[in-house]
C-alpha cells in the first residue's frame, strides 16, 4: 500500500480510537510498520533511518552512573567492613541506618579541562550516597562520596562536605531529611488516632468522608502536606490537609488540617498541635469538638466528589469545531535528519553546534562542552531548581514552599508521547536511573528533533519601481534543534526545551502545565485566587526555575559587560532652534564583584559574557549577550520564613560568581526543610570576589507568577505558563551566521527586467510512505 505525505497523516490519526494500548506502544507499533517499506529507489520517506552517527571526540567524563557502577557502590556501602551497618529499606525503621539514594558525583571542572583540552588524564569517578543514620545517638542524614570507580581497592568511603557551605558539610539534622516511607508510617498511627475520634465530624462536614488510617479501608479521604516540615532541624512538623482521592485530587481539597509535632525518632512522643477549619485554629480535639456543636463549623459549598471534570480527556460538552477530526499540523524531518549522534557518549552534532548530555536524578539532563563552530561557548548549562512558593490564609498553601529537586526531579521525567509531546520522528533516548541496588528505565524521555521556526531566519526586500516591486530579494529559512524533556513532579508537568539555532544563539524555555494545588474555596478570599470550580480556588503562586550556565566564551577568562542605555542632554549645532534635548547613548561598564541583581527597568541594559582579550575582525570583544525572553522573574516573597535563607537562589533574577569546583550547585537536594539554617545558602557564594577576567558562572531564573484562573482547569495550559531566554552572539562574529546556509532563495531582478532565482539545490522533496500488506494486527487498530 502506498500513502502519500497527506494521506499517511490522516491514516496517523485513526491510531487506536478505540483501545488504549500500554505506553510506547504506539511508537513501537509505528516505527515497526514503517520499517517495511518498499525498495523502490524513486519514493523517499518523511520518516527515514535515525540520525546518522557520530563519535564523540572525547568519552563523556559527565555521564551518570552505569547499572554496574551503582550495583557494586550498593554493595559496597552495606559489606560490613565499610562500618555503616545498613539495614535494607524496605525493612528500616526511624531508628535504623539505611541508603536513601545514589547518584553520580560532579566531576570536578578543574579535572575535566586538562582533559578536553590537552593531555590531561580521564578524571576520576565518584558516586554519591546519602544515607539516613537513625541509629547514631545523634540521628542525622549524612552525604557520602565513593570512589574512584569502577569499586576496586583503592575505592574509598568519605564523608561529601566540600560542596556545603551551611557549617554542617553533608550533614543534616534527622528532622530536617526527607520525609520518606519510614517517617510517614511512623506518623500514621496519630494521625488515624486523632483522626478517628472525630470520624463523626469529618463526616457530616464532608459527605461521610472520613480517615481511620493510611491501612484502613473505611478510610475514604486521602491526605497531602507540604514543605518545609522544619525550621531548622530542631524540630519536625506535618501540616496536613485532607481531600478526596482519585487522580485529581489536587483540584479536590477539603477545608479541613491537621497539624501534627513529629520530632525526633521516637513515635511515641509526636503530639497533636490543632486543627484549621473555617479559617479558625482549634488546638485541642475538645476545641474542636465544642465548635461542631455549637453548629460553627461548615462552609457554603460542598467540595465535589466526581472529579471528572479535573480529567484531561475529551469534553463534547464544551461544543464541536469545525475540521478538528483531521491531525493538526506537525514537524517533520523531510529528507532525513541533519543532525549527527553518537548515542554511547550521548553527544550530539548540529549545524556547526557541538554538545554532551548528561543526568541526574536531581537534576534531570544537564549539557556539557557547548561549542559552536569548534568554539566553545558553555561549559555547563544545567537546571539547579524547581522552586514554587504560595500564599493563602490556609495552612497548606499559605506555608508552603516547594524545592522539585527534593522529589528527585529527574526520576519523574516521563516517557514522551511522539506527534503530541514531541514531533513525529523525533529521536528518542531513555533515561536510566537507579533505585537502591536496582536500575529503573524511563523509556523515550528524552527527545531530539530539528523543528521549523516557523519564521524566516532572516530576509530583505530591496524595493524597486518594476513589474516585481524589488530588485534584490533574499530569505534565509529558520530551523533550530530542540532537545526536550517533561518531568511531572507531582502535580505538575515541566518541559524543559533547549533550542540549538543555526545563527549561533541558544535558548532555554520552560513551560509549566498541569494540576493546581488549589485551595478550598471561601466567598470574599480573591486577594489569594480566584474560585474555579464549585468549592475549589485556584492558589495564588510563583514558579521560579533556576538555571547554571558555566560561560567559557573562548576560554575561562570571561568578564560581564553592562551596557545601560541612558537619557542624556545634547544640542546639535545643525539644530540650534531645539536647544538642549534628550538623546540615548550607552554607558558600557564592566562588574567588578560577584553579585546578585535584576534586569534594568524597562530593558534598558544589555549584558554580555565576553573575553575582553579575544576580538573579531572589527576590534570588538567576543561574547555572548544573555538576552531575557518571557517571564524571566524572581520571587516574590522576599523574607518569608518558609524561605528565609534556603532560597536565595530564587530572589533575583540574574546572578555571577567565580566558577569554583565546591560551589556546583546553587542549592542541596534537601534544603528546603532548613529554611532557617540551610545545608547550602547561596547568598555566601557572593563574598567580594572579582569577577573581572575571570571564570565566571551565571545564574538565572526563568518563571511565572501563577495568576491563576478558571482556565487552569482542567490542567494549567503550556501557552501562558511559559518563560525563555536567549543566549545569542554579541560581536562574537565578524558577520551573522546565515550567509553558508543553502536553506535559502536568492532572487534578482537586472535592469531589463528578467528576474533569476536561486535556490542553491536545496527544493521541496515528496516522501511517500510504502508499507507491505499490513499485519493483522495493525489491521486491529487501524481502520485501513
Amino acid at each position: 500500500m502506498r500513502l502519500s505525505t497527506f494521506a499517511y497523516l490522516s491514516f496517523l490519526g485513526l491510531a487506536f480510537s478505540s483501545a488504549v494500548p500500554p505506553l510506547g506502544y504506539e511508537r513501537r507499533l509505528l516505527r515497526d510498520a514503517f520499517d517495511k517499506r518498499s525498495s523502490n529507489a524513486s519514493s523517499t520517506s518523511c520518516f527515514a533511518d535515525g540520525a546518522p552517527s557520530t563519535v564523540a571526540p572525547k568519552p563523556n567524563v559527565w555521564a551518570p552512573l552505569s547499572p554496574t557502577d551503582n550495583l557494586a557502590v550498593w554493595n559496597f556501602l552495606h559489606d560490613p567492613a565499610a562500618g555503616l551497618n545498613l539495614t535494607h529499606p524496605d525493612e528500616a525503621v526511624l531508628t535504623d541506618n539505611y541508603v536513601f539514594w545514589i547518584d553520580v558525583l560532579h566531576t570536578n571542572k578543574s579535572d575535566v579541562l586538562p582533559f578536553l583540552d590537552g593531555e590531561g588524564p580521564l578524571p576520576a569517578k565518584y558516586a554519591r550516597a546519602i544515607i539516613f543514620q537513625g541509629g547514631k545517638a545523634d540521628p542525622d542524614s549524612q552525604e557520602y562520596m565513593i570512589g574512584p570507580l569502577p569499586v576496586s581497592a583503592e575505592t574509598t568511603i568519605e564523608k561529601l562536605d566540600y560542596m556545603y557551605n551551611g557549617g554542617s558539610g553533608g550533614s543534616v539534622p534527622y528532622n530536617a531529611r526527607y520525609f520518606d516511607g519510614p517517617r510517614s508510617t511512623a506518623t500514621d498511627p496519630l494521625i488515624a488516632s486523632i483522626m478517628s475520634n472525630i470520624s463523626d465530624i469529618t463526616a457530616a462536614l464532608f459527605q461521610g468522608g472520613a480517615y481511620y488510617g493510611a491501612e484502613d479501608e473505611r478510610s475514604n479521604l486521602s491526605l497531602t502536606s507540604g514543605t518545609p516540615l522544619s525550621f531548622d532541624g530542631t524540630q519536625a512538623f506535618r501540616n496536613i490537609m485532607f481531600r478526596f482521592p482519585g487522580p485529581a485530587s489536587y483540584m479536590t481539597p477539603l477545608d479541613f488540617f491537621l497539624l501534627i509535632d513529629c520530632t525526633g525518632t521516637d513515635a511515641s512522643l509526636y503530639s497533636l498541635k490543632g486543627f484549621v477549619t473555617g479559617e479558625k485554629f482549634y488546638p485541642t480535639i475538645a476545641d474542636l469538638r465544642s465548635a461542631f456543636e455549637a453548629g460553627t463549623l461548615g462552609a457554603e459549598y460542598d467540595q465535589t466528589v466526581d472529579a471528572d471534570w479535573a480529567l484531561v480527556n475529551y469534553k463534547p460538552e464544551l461544543g464541536v469545531r469545525a475540521l478538528e477530526e483531521r491531525l493538526a499540523p506537525s514537524t517533520i524531518e523531510i529528507g532525513g535528519k541533519r543532525y549527527k549522534l553518537d548515542e554511547e557518549n550521548q553527544y550530539v552534532e548540529y549545524m556547526g553546534w557541538s554538545f554532551y548530555i548528561s543526568y541526574s536524578q536531581t537534576l534531570g539532563f544537564m549539557f556539557f562542552d557547548i561549542k559552536f563552530k569548534g568554539e566553545r561557548i558553555i561549559y555547563e548549562l544545567s537546571m539547579q531548581e524547581a522552586t514554587a512558593q504560595y500564599g493563602g490564609n490556609q495552612p497548606k498553601a499559605a506555608n508552603t514552599v516547594y524545592h522539585d529537586t527534593y522529589y528527585q526531579l529527574g526520576t519523574s521525567i516521563g516517557t514522551l508521547v511522539e506527534g503530541f509531546d514531541c514531533p513525529w520522528g523525533s529521536t528518542f533516548w531513555n533515561l536510566t536511573y537507579h533505585s537502591r541496588n536496582t536500575t529503573v528505565v524511563n523509556e523515550d524521555s528524552l527527545c531530539i528533533f530539528e523543528a521549523d521556526m516557523n519564521f524566516p531566519l532572516s530576509r530583505h526586500r530591496a524595493a524597486d519601481s518594476n513589474d516585481y516591486g524589488f530588485s534584490k530579494f533574499g530569505t534565509v529559512k529558520g530551523a533550530a534543534l530542540i532537545v526536550r524533556s517533561i518531568a511531572t513532579v507531582g502535580n505538575y508537568d515541566y518541559m524543559f526545551d533547549y533550542s540549538f539555532h543555526m545563527d549561533g544563539s541558544l535558548e532555554v524555555i520552560v513551560r509549566a502545565s498541569g494540576y493546581l494545588q488549589s485551595s478550598f474555596y471561601y466567598p470574599n478570599q480573591g486577594k489569594w485566587g480566584p474560585r474555579i470550580q464549585q468549592a475549589t480556588q485556584g492558589s495564588l503562586h510563583d514558579h521560579i526555575i533556576t538555571y547554571k550556565a558555566d560561560f567559557d566564551i573562548l576560554g575561562t577568562s570571561n568578564a560581564l559587560q553592562v551596557s545601560e542605555l541612558k537619557a542624556v542632554n545634547q544640542s546639535q549645532p545643525w539644530f540650534p532652534e531645539l536647544g538642549t534635548f534628550e538623546q540615548m547613548e550607552l554607558d558600557a561598564s564592566i562588574m567588578e564583584t560577584e553579585q546578585q541583581f535584576n534586569y534594568f527597568p524597562n530593558n534598558q541594559a544589555m549584558y554580555v559574557v565576553l573575553n575582553q582579550n579575544e576580538t573579531n575582525a572589527w576590534g570588538e570583544p567576543r561574547g555572548y549577550r544573555i538576552v531575557p525572553g518571557r517571564s524571566d522573574i524572581h520571587l516574590s516573597i522576599l523574607n518569608s520564613p518558609w524561605s528565609l535563607k534556603n532560597s536565595e537562589f530564587a530572589k533575583s533574577q540574574l546572578a555571577v560568581t567565580r566558577q569554583h569546583d565546591n560551589e556546583p550547585y546553587a542549592n542541596s537536594v534537601q534544603n528546603i526543610n532548613l529554611p532557617s539554617k540551610p545545608q547550602q545558602d547561596f547568598s555566601k557564594f557572593f563574598d567580594g570576589e572579582s569577577v573581572v577576567d575571570e571564570d565566571l558562572v551565571v545564574w538565572f531564573n526563568l518563571g511565572m507568577h501563577h495568576f491563576t484562573r478558571a482556565e487552569d482547569v482542567p490542567v494549567t495550559l503550556y501557552t501562558e505558563a511559559y518563560s525563555s531566554i536567549v543566549f545569542a552572539p554579541q560581536n562574537f562574529f565578524d558577520r551573522a551566521q546565515d550567509g553558508d546556509l543553502l536553506n535559502r532563495r536568492w532572487m534578482e531582478v537586472d535592469e531589463e527586467g528578467v528576474l533569476t532565482y536561486e535556490a542553491y539545490g536545496v527544493t521541496l522533496e515528496t516522501c511517500d510512505v510504502v508499507l507491505e500488506e499490513p499485519a493483522e494486527s495493525l489491521g486491529t487498530i487501524f481502520d485501513i
